[in-house]
């Protein structure tokens, strides 16, 4: 029997395979159920499996870093009042021209390292950019291209943001947390916290020079006995000479004054601070170089879509958009003209 060319096929669709997208609010036909899916229109991504989960832990992650915070700040001020009090009377006694120098220096190290920290802690990291969403003539094709949406903020989040739990926001261009500044490290800190980074690797390198230098002008003169057997040679003469500097020192150490004995912890813990601060900075201004934050590269994705490891993407993130060779001179070979 013919089929007439008006004739319509009517058929029924489930309505757990038609869900809504929330980013324009139209209802999607799925083939199937579909636990994420993206839609067609404005390009957001939504996941039906997705709940807010709410974290019971909040208040204490929040005590926490700011107990962080604080600790830090009274350590710096401790190196800072401690050097200041242990190593420039003795700068001072060797020249006073030489005590302002060293005293200007130390004021310039601490302004900078309290103020970019001051800055990376209580700085907001980043908001997420702020779109229209929710209904279909607002939303144009494309507006919301890779969104999702955050359950704990109940905002859209771009691709480039992330949920911190710790600090209850999304943050844009997310690094990660860092509970010792007791904030996260996004697009509106991160450079006050590389800045922080430097400033505070420059300043334990400081520290520990002025130490030796000071704690050379006060230890007592170690008392080391310069005969030996004759018989004792090689490296049984090589073990007593190191063996005999071990108890000098420690005898000298016993006579140390208070001046000394702070010293000495001033120069063990600039060394120790100095080696982990060194190792994250060039950790961070490596992931910079490829274009990255530390979440992308652990989700192997580009922070700002820079794919290729190149030096101006460090001078794009402190914020100079043009390369240096703009600033050199141009040296171009022209071409001899003959007059006749």
């Amino acid at each position: 029997m013919a089929v007439s060319p008006n004739e319509h096929y009517v058929t029924t669709i489930d309505k757990d395979n038609e869900p809504t997208c929330w980013g324009c609010g139209l209802h999607l036909v799925l083939p199937s159920y579909t636990p994420t899916f993206k839609c067609g229109w404005c390009g957001a991504i939504t996941s039906l499996n997705l709940q807010k989960h709410e974290s019971k832990w909040f208040k204490w992650r929040r005590l926490r870093d700011r107990c962080f915070v604080c600790v830090l700040f009274g350590f710096m001020g401790f190196v800072i009042c401690g050097g200041v009090w242990t190593v420039h009377p003795v700068v001072f006694s060797i020249s006073y021209f030489c005590g302002i120098f060293h005293l200007v220096i130390t004021i310039c190290l601490s302004v900078s390292t309290l103020s970019m920290f001051r800055l990376a802690a209580f700085h907001c990291p980043g908001a997420s950019p702020l779109v229209l969403w929710g209904s279909y003539p607002l939303v144009g094709k494309g507006d919301l291209e890779n969104y999702t949406f955050c359950h704990y903020c109940s905002k859209p989040k771009s691709p480039r943001t992330h949920h911190c739990r710790s600090c209850g926001m999304c943050v844009l261009d997310m690094d990660h947390h860092c509970p010792f500044i007791g904030n996260c490290v996004g697009a509106a800190n991160h450079r006050y916290f590389i800045l922080f980074l430097i400033s505070a690797v420059v300043s334990t390198i400081y520290v520990a020079i002025m130490s030796v230098t000071a704690g050379l002008h006060i230890w007592s003169p170690l008392s080391i006995r310069s005969h030996a057997p004759a018989n004792v040679v090689g490296t049984d003469l090589a073990m007593r000479f190191v063996k005999e500097i071990i108890i000098a020192l420690l005898n000298s150490a016993l006579l140390m004054s208070s001046r000394g004995l702070l010293l000495v912890y001033l120069f063990v813990s600039s060394i120790s601070v100095n080696l982990g601060l060194s190792v994250l900075l060039w950790q961070q201004l490596f992931y910079i170089y490829e274009g990255k934050t530390y979440l992308s590269h652990l989700n192997s994705q580009g922070g700002d879509g820079a794919d290729q490891k190149d030096c101006q993407n460090i001078l794009r993130f402190f914020g100079c958009p043009y390369s240096v060779s703009r600033y050199l001179p141009v040296v171009r070979d022209s071409e001899k003209r003959h007059t006749k």
